[in-house]
């Protein structure tokens, strides 16, 4: 059994991760009986921790919003300092953040007092990002806010821009997945009676208010990012491809990127690259900047079209070695109006 400051500790702890817990549940975890439970919640309370409580058979126990922010966590200060540096790195590029980052800005802004809500707003107002031309943007509320519904196994109505224009979903949210460029959400999707992936770009906010309470799916994606990778990598495009690279999976690994195809090893000197596209020509191009020897297994009509790439680098390499200038002493400068021809950068 876990002393009391322990088991304080992981009172709390549950209470953040879900919304409601009913006593007997409580006591199951923390391994006590529910007159424990309930002098637990009574230290919290006077730790300043806004537990609410439901009396009756069907009562429970709750984590309340707080006119102040609990004490033993955060002072204000540096509560707005996480709340901004989560935010950042949310929606940010360094690697293993994110997803947690989502999770713990969601717990958050569960007990920010509304003075300090109002501070991290105007942090983010007086914000312009610089992402890259192709990345898409997704608000660390719109995030923060579908974790919330994960968490809380509650529906969600969404509009969501598709194929076929924007239309109005509704989901029982499962699991966020994320690559280095983008936010995808595995739910269940009540109109379809089935799995759905959904890119966080293409959600378009506020959300709904929180839905019913749902049980999850079973069987439910065990591996949701396996999922995600599937989905976007196969079911959408008009040709499936598959790739035998001639060189080990932790050389090919590097150069490729799991919103871009499956790669999986085959033995120690080859792996597989699985993926789908809507041009061939792409597809090619794709494959051939890995600087890897390959073998097309499908589908056949890439292979003309691999041979129409290799026949232009060829017209194009020959067509800048006419027009080079000659090869000049290291340091010298290249003749005024000439450009010169430099391949691999």
């Amino acid at each position: 059994m876990l002393e009391t400051s322990a088991r304080l500790l992981r009172l709390l702890s549950l209470l953040q991760a879900r919304t409601d817990w009913t006593g007997a549940e409580l006591a199951d975890r923390l391994e006590v009986g529910l007159r424990t439970v309930r002098r637990d919640v009574e230290r919290l309370r006077e730790l300043g921790y806004p537990v609410d409580a439901t009396p009756g058979v069907a009562g429970g126990y709750r984590l309340g919003v707080g006119a102040a922010l609990p004490p033993l966590l955060l002072d204000d200060e540096e509560a707005v300092a996480v709340a901004i540096s989560l935010r950042t790195a949310a929606t940010g590029s360094v690697a293993g953040l994110g997803e947690g980052s989502v999770r713990a800005l969601a717990k958050l802004q569960q007990l920010l007092p509304s003075r300090l809500r109002h501070r991290v707003e105007a942090f983010r107002a007086a914000t312009v990002p610089l992402p890259g031309a192709a990345d898409p943007e997704v608000s660390a509320d719109l995030l923060a806010a579908i974790a919330a519904a994960c968490r809380d196994r509650r529906r969600v109505r969404l509009r969501y821009r598709g194929r076929d224009g924007v239309t109005a979903r509704e989901v029982e949210p499962h699991r966020l997945v994320h690559t280095p460029r983008r936010w995808y959400l595995v739910a269940w999707d009540v109109a379809k009676d089935d799995w759905r992936t959904f890119r966080a770009d293409r959600i378009e906010e506020p959300l709904g208010p929180p839905g019913a309470r749902f049980t999850p799916r079973m069987p439910s994606p065990e591996d949701a990012a396996a999922y995600v990778s599937h989905a976007i990598t196969s079911a959408p495009y008009a040709y499936q491809a598959r790739i035998l690279f001639h060189a080990p999976l932790e050389e090919v690994a590097p150069r490729t990127s799991p919103g871009a195809g499956r790669l999986e090893a085959v033995d120690a000197r080859t792996c597989l690259f699985t993926a789908g596209a809507n041009s061939l020509r792409e597809l090619a191009v794709h494959v051939v900047v890995k600087g890897v020897d390959f073998e097309v297994l499908d589908p056949p009509e890439l292979v003309p079209v691999l041979r129409e790439v290799r026949d232009r680098l060829d017209r194009a390499a020959a067509a800048s070695e006419r027009t080079a200038p000659p090869a000049t002493r290291h340091g010298d400068r290249a003749p005024a109006g000439r450009v010169r021809h430099v391949w691999g950068r």
